[in-house]
C-alpha cells in the first residue's frame, strides 16, 4: 500500500484532465439545451414590448446563461464523475490502479482536487458574473423587458406601509441618509378608505421625514387636484425601509450581501434567511468537491458483473439526493426553521459522511 495521498503524477493528471473535460462537456450540452428551452418560453414576453427584436433576445440570453451555468454546474460535475469512473472501470484501468497498490481514496484524490478547482472557479464566477447578471435581469423583468436599466444597483417598484397609509417609490437610489426616491406616490387611507393621493417626482430624507419636490395632491372625495410644490411627508419612515425592503440574495455578491445583513441588523430587522443564503454562497460551490465521493460507487466493482449500471444509478441517486436535501435545508433556513449555519452546511457534511461511509464499507 502506498503512503502518499496521490497516485503518480501521470495518473493524477490523466484522471483529473478526463474528469474536467467530461464535466465541462456535459455542462456545455446542458447549457445549450436549457437556454434554447428557456428562450422559447420567454421570447413572447420579450418581443411583446414595442420595439424589441433580435438584439433584446441576445441580451436576454447573455443575462440568463450565467444563471443556468451556476445552477447546473454541480449536476454536470456529478455526471462528469460518473462518466469518468465508468470509463475507467470499463477499460480495466481501475483494476490496474488497485493492482498497483492504490486505495480507493488515492484513485479519487485527483478528482477531488479537480473538484476543488471547479469550486473555486464557480465561486469567483458567481461573485463576478452571476450576481450582476441576476440583478440586471431581475430589474429588466420588472420593467417588462422595456429599456434595459443603466444600473442594476438601483432598486425599483418599492412598497412600504406606514400605519394605514401605503407608499410606493418607482426607484430608490443610494443608501442610508443619502437615499433618494423617484416617482413617489403616497396613498392616504383612513379606516381602509382611500382619501387622497400625493404624488411627487423626487424625495429626500431630511430630519426624520421626506422632502417631496414637484408634489401634487389628488382628493378622492372631491375629484380635484392641487399643486403642492415642496412639502414634508411620511415622517418616521426611515430610508432602510425602502433600500432594505426587497433584498435579492441571488443578485448580490458575498460582500454586498454581508453588508446588507449588517445594515438590517443595525436597523433591528430579521436576517436569518439572508444569513442562510450568505453561507450557502460558500457551501454551494463546494458541492463540486463532494460529487466525486458520492459518484465513486460507480467506479469500483467488476465491470463484467452486470452491476455497473446499478452502481451508476446508486451514484446518481446519492448525488441527486444531496441536491434535494440542500434545497430543502436552504428553504427551511429561509423560513427561519433552521439556524443559518445549519441550513447551509448540514447537507454538505451529512453527505460527506454518507459518501465516505459507502466508500470505506464497499472498497477499503
Amino acid at each position: 500500500m502506498q503512503l502518499q495521498f496521490f497516485p503518480s503524477r501521470t495518473v493524477t493528471l490523466y484522471t483529473a484532465r478526463m474528469f474536467l473535460v467530461r464535466s465541462f462537456a456535459v455542462l456545455a450540452g446542458l447549457v445549450l439545451i436549457l437556454t434554447m428551452l428557456d428562450l422559447l418560453g420567454e421570447s413572447d414576453r420579450i418581443l411583446g414590448y414595442p420595439g424589441n427584436g433580435e438584439p433584446q433576445l441576445w441580451t436576454y440570453v447573455g443575462l440568463r446563461v450565467p444563471q443556468i451555468v451556476a445552477r447546473f454546474l454541480p449536476f454536470s460535475v456529478l455526471l462528469g464523475t460518473l462518466i469518468t469512473l465508468i470509463t475507467l472501470n470499463q477499460n480495466s484501468e481501475v483494476i490496474s490502479m488497485k493492482a498497483s497498490g492504490l486505495s480507493a481514496h488515492q484513485i479519487l484524490a485527483p478528482l477531488i482536487v479537480a473538484g476543488l478547482f471547479v469550486a473555486g472557479i464557480s465561486f469567483v464566477f458567481n461573485e463576478r458574473v452571476v450576481a450582476r447578471s441576476t440583478a440586471t435581469l431581475t430589474a429588466w423583468q420588472k420593467a417588462n423587458y422595456g429599456p434595459l436599466p443603466k444600473s442594476s444597483t438601483v432598486l425599483s417598484n418599492l412598497w412600504v406601509r406606514n400605519g394605514e397609509d401605503l407608499i410606493r417609490a418607482e426607484r430608490a437610489i443610494g443608501r442610508g441618509r443619502d437615499t433618494r426616491l423617484e416617482g413617489i406616490a403616497i396613498y392616504d387611507r383612513t379606516g381602509n378608505t382611500l382619501s387622497q393621493i400625493i404624488e411627487a417626482k423626487e424625495g429626500q430624507y431630511i430630519d426624520g421625514a421626506w422632502r417631496l419636490t414637484g408634489a401634487r395632491r389628488f382628493d378622492v372625495g372631491t375629484g380635484t387636484e392641487k399643486e403642492l410644490g415642496t412639502v414634508m411627508a411620511a415622517r418616521g419612515v426611515s430610508p432602510d425601509r425602502f433600500t432594505l425592503a426587497n433584498i435579492d440574495a441571488d443578485g448580490l455578491s458575498f460582500i454586498q450581501l454581508r453588508q446588507a445583513v449588517e445594515d438590517l441588523k443595525a436597523a433591528g430587522r430579521p436576517t436569518k434567511s439572508l444569513e442562510a443564503s450568505l453561507w450557502h454562497k460558500i457551501s454551494g460551490p463546494l458541492s463540486a468537491v463532494l460529487m466525486p465521493l458520492l459518484g465513486a460507487v460507480a467506479g469500483f466493482g467488476l465491470a463484467r458483473s452486470g452491476k455497473l449500471f446499478v452502481r451508476a444509478v446508486i451514484g446518481m441517486g446519492l448525488g441527486f439526493a444531496y441536491f434535494v436535501a440542500d434545497n430543502f435545508s436552504l428553504a427551511m433556513g429561509n423560513l427561519g426553521a433552521y439556524p443559518p449555519l445549519l441550513s447551509a452546511w448540514a447537507p454538505f457534511l451529512l453527505f460527506l459522511l454518507i459518501g465516505e461511509t459507502v466508500l470505506v464499507r464497499t472498497e477499503e
